[in-house]
């Protein structure tokens, strides 16, 4: 199970970025039951990827991500190399699909 960093500050989000190259940030709220069932899997998924950081920010505490990352909608996923994005999941998220995307990638930039 991948470890989750709470990120609770905008300026925590952005030292998060720089500090890990392939960071992904997952943007939920507490009253959002779809949110919470999503984690569980995504955690599981990202165990699969060591260099891959998971980064948890709550939008209700962390208001400005909303316009930094332009969500709309929770939960968000964005997987984010060297602070650009590189993939983005809604809450219709089908994990088939985002495994074969990480897969790509992650095979692209650790050869």
């Amino acid at each position: 199970m991948e470890k989750l960093n709470e990120l609770t500050t905008l300026k925590m989000v952005e030292e998060f970025l720089e500090n890990n190259e392939f960071s992904f940030l997952y943007i939920s709220r507490p009253e959002c039951s779809t949110c919470h069932a999503i984690l569980y899997k995504l955690r599981e998924l990202l165990g699969h990827y060591p260099l891959i950081h998971l980064g948890h920010i709550d939008a209700n505490k962390v208001e400005e991500v909303a316009e930094k990352f332009l969500i709309f909608t929770v939960p968000i996923m964005l997987l984010m190399i060297d602070q650009k994005e590189y993939i983005r999941e809604d809450r219709f998220v089908r994990f088939d699909r985002l495994k074969k995307k990480l897969d790509q990638i992650y095979d692209m930039y650790t050869r």
